[in-house]
């Protein structure tokens, strides 16, 4: 991949993942407002339930369909591309008819015996509808991104995101006022609707791709073989993804039952859980916008370079990667760490909840680097790795849950989460050393950084501390502190055009 095919895709999904992260923003203050936090917080019990389905159904296809459609293009393989596109999709819509199913069916059962919350029943049952969708969706846009053309996975985003706020605009005062289960409806209904028209623009977009492409070439992979490439691809990552998800989910079911046992009561635990995961990790994660474009672009970089045989390319791309992963990164902890209540009294009007933001930002470094960390070891097939990582990291964090919380209560959950994140950031980087000799120097990659953003943020914090408190005041300022932080980097001598895109036609 040439280095301007690398930048454009990373500032199309940059650019898309930034307006969802807002879109969703927005309609996260919608829903706190209109549902409460504890309605937050049955929402937000259903989630990991949707992101199990997606990786049982998805996630191996989508990076899976992606690579080998890559590869088939380079090679001219039009007809393979077709096939392998096919083949997928099939095995999309089997699996995920089939988790719809068991979500339909098993919806009391699931919402009783494993949520320990019956209300959340109506909204998986919707919530099956949509699995479908979403799975066929995310096969179709791997397909996209491995032609490098990112428009149509960026707009099927775009697309879902305000089709969701929309619906949930128009159905919060008819279903909010009937209970917390029909209000959590309301925002499930949103992500059925989303999903339909995320993957009805997908599916257009591809059959008018496939025809005026004319995709017609006679594929050399018979169907057998085609399947066992897809399979011997998407199962290992499947299988990581899924892992995840599962441990992912069990920490979010404990964490409200074992505040329970650290004394809340269970309204409070629900609401707790709410704000904790519905609000504050969100704007935690906002700025990793940046970072989720840039790992999904390193994907196929990463495993051209490593199949030519060009060392020094994949050295330069992971040097820059990990450079650019710290600014961003130390960037936000600073900021999140600095001025916790005023921003969440910009964004939710709850200074309150800066108590919960601020223990977060400390975790920004660790948490933005595992993004980037995973596309550069996907890239490198490095799946059994990350597999392994991925359940070490859930296991520490579900002992601390399970042993701590009851004792220290929300405090128990963030050290465990630190300490795992720590441990797997630490492991990775020695794999990513060891395969690729790749690794930028500490003092660019986190003094500098650390210095800027200090130097940024406590002078903007006076200024804050002697201003009028209002909300124009604090966004003006905060605008203010981000150029301030760019101008620092640079004259740091961290930043530079020839730092993070060497010359040359590739990276």
């Amino acid at each position: 991949m040439s280095k301007k095919q690398l930048i454009q895709s990373t500032i199309i999904l940059t650019f898309a993942n930034l307006f969802t992260k807002f879109l969703g923003f927005y309609y996260r203050i919608y829903m706190s407002e209109a549902i409460g936090a504890e309605g937050m917080g049955l929402y937000q019990l259903i989630m990991p339930l949707y992101a199990l389905a997606w990786s049982v159904t998805s996630s191996g296809f989508t990076t899976t369909v992606s690579r080998l459609t890559a590869r088939e293009s380079a090679r001219g393989e039009t007809g393979n591309m077709g096939r392998i596109v096919k083949q997928a999709l099939g095995m999309c819509l089997v699996l995920s008819a089939a988790a719809g199913a068991i979500l339909f069916f098993g919806a009391e059962q699931i919402s009783a015996g494993i949520l320990h919350d019956g209300r959340a029943a109506l909204s998986l049952r919707l919530l099956a509808f949509a699995i479908p969708l979403m799975a066929a969706g995310s096969c179709l846009r791997g397909f996209f991104m491995g032609l490098q053309q990112m428009q149509v996975p960026a707009l099927s985003q775009v697309l879902e995101q305000i089709v969701r706020l929309l619906t949930i605009f128009l159905l919060a005062d008819l279903f909010v006022p009937l209970g917390l289960s029909y209000a959590c409806f309301a925002a499930v209904c949103g992500i059925f609707a989303g999903e339909t028209l995320s993957f009805g623009f997908t599916l257009f977009s591809y059959l008018r791709f496939k025809r005026r492409r004319k995709l017609i070439k006679r594929p050399s992979l018979s169907s057998r073989s085609a399947a066992f490439v897809i399979l011997s691809m998407a199962l290992p990552l499947a299988a990581t993804r899924i892992s995840s998800s599962l441990l992912s989910a069990a920490e979010n079911i404990l964490i409200p039952g074992r505040l329970q046992a650290y004394g809340y009561s269970a309204e409070k635990s629900l609401a707790l859980y709410g704000e904790l995961t519905g609000m504050a990790m969100p704007l935690l994660l906002l700025p990793s916008a940046f970072l989720m474009a840039a790992s999904t672009s390193l994907v196929p970089e990463i495993t051209q370079s490593c199949a030519a045989g060009q060392s020094r390319r994949l050295s330069r791309t992971v040097s820059a990667s990990l450079l650019f992963t710290s600014v961003i990164s130390v960037g936000a902890a600073c900021f999140f760490a600095v001025f916790p209540k005023e921003i969440c009294y910009l964004i939710y009007g709850k200074p309150e909840l800066g108590r919960l933001l601020l223990p977060l930002a400390f975790l920004c470094p660790l948490l933005y680097g595992q993004t980037t960390l995973s596309g550069l070891l996907n890239g490198l097939g490095e799946h059994i790795f990350l597999f392994w990582s991925h359940i070490l990291s859930s296991a520490i964090t579900i002992a601390f849950v399970w042993f701590a919380m009851p004792i220290y209560g929300i405090s128990a959950f963030l050290a465990g989460w630190f300490l795992s994140l720590l441990l797997t950031t630490a492991l990775a980087l020695l794999r990513l050393k060891g395969a690729t000799g790749g690794m930028p120097s500490p003092l660019s990659c986190l003094g500098k950084p650390l210095l800027a953003g200090l130097g940024t943020a406590l002078p903007i914090r006076f200024l804050i501390l002697n201003g009028t408190p209002s909300k124009p005041f604090f966004l003006l300022t905060f605008s203010g502190m981000g150029l301030l932080y760019l101008l620092l980097l640079f004259l740091l001598g961290c930043l530079s055009k020839e730092t993070l895109f060497p010359s040359g036609k590739s990276l």
